[in-house]
């Protein structure tokens, strides 16, 4: 793993038996993204949240999916997650929280976001056993829950009412980008601090 000393870049790679990933992102960037994955769309929805997030992201994964997605899908998290604390430094400067409402048609879903160094998830997002298009629904939280545990943040996903089953997994993705793009841009007038009465994150 390496961290860009010119700016907030990081690249990540994972190889296990079952999958192989490696992850570039760049938190000041404008959203562009090259993903590949063996599930289409989750693809789709990666490059949404990259877009929605004004996150630069590459992604190459490959994984076991005529086994199951459940491999492919959690690795993506953990390696994007590690990505994302990686770039994130000593987190000076940052706004730190973040928060997005994202309608989409009948749906609405909001997220909020805390980059504090404590690994916590909420997702009252209930989708489970369901799919959309070749993507198993039921993975949506795990996804979450590796992306917010190997990034140490505390995230909250909710959805408040809709029942398109594309809406609501679009409108996830998009409002957790928006989240973290509010959380991890940087506040001139704190430049060179960390936003925490302790002195720290984590």
């Amino acid at each position: 793993m390496s961290v860009d000393a010119a700016g907030r870049h990081a690249r990540i790679e994972r190889k296990t038996k079952e999958t192989e990933i490696t992850i570039h992102v760049n938190l000041d960037g404008t959203g562009a993204s090259k993903v590949r994955t063996p599930i289409p769309f989750f693809s789709h929805m990666l490059e949404a949240w990259s877009k929605h997030g004004l996150l630069d992201l590459a992604v190459e994964a490959q994984g076991d999916v005529e086994v199951d997605q459940h491999h492919t899908v959690e690795d993506v998290g953990i390696v994007l997650g590690q990505a994302l604390r990686q770039a994130l430094g000593d987190k000076r400067g940052i706004v730190r929280y973040g928060t997005a409402w994202i309608p989409m048609d009948e749906t609405l879903v909001s997220a909020a976001v805390d980059l504090s160094g404590r690994p916590y998830l909420v997702f009252a997002v209930p989708v489970a056993r369901q799919r959309v298009s070749n993507f198993d629904l039921d993975l949506l939280q795990e996804f979450f829950r590796a992306l917010a545990f190997n990034a140490e943040i505390t995230l909250h996903v909710t959805l408040h009412y809709g029942h398109n089953l594309h809406h609501i997994t679009e409108a996830v993705f998009k409002a957790v980008g928006r989240a973290l793009a509010a959380a991890t841009r940087i506040d001139p007038r704190v430049a060179d601090l960390v936003p925490s009465t302790k002195g720290r994150l984590g």
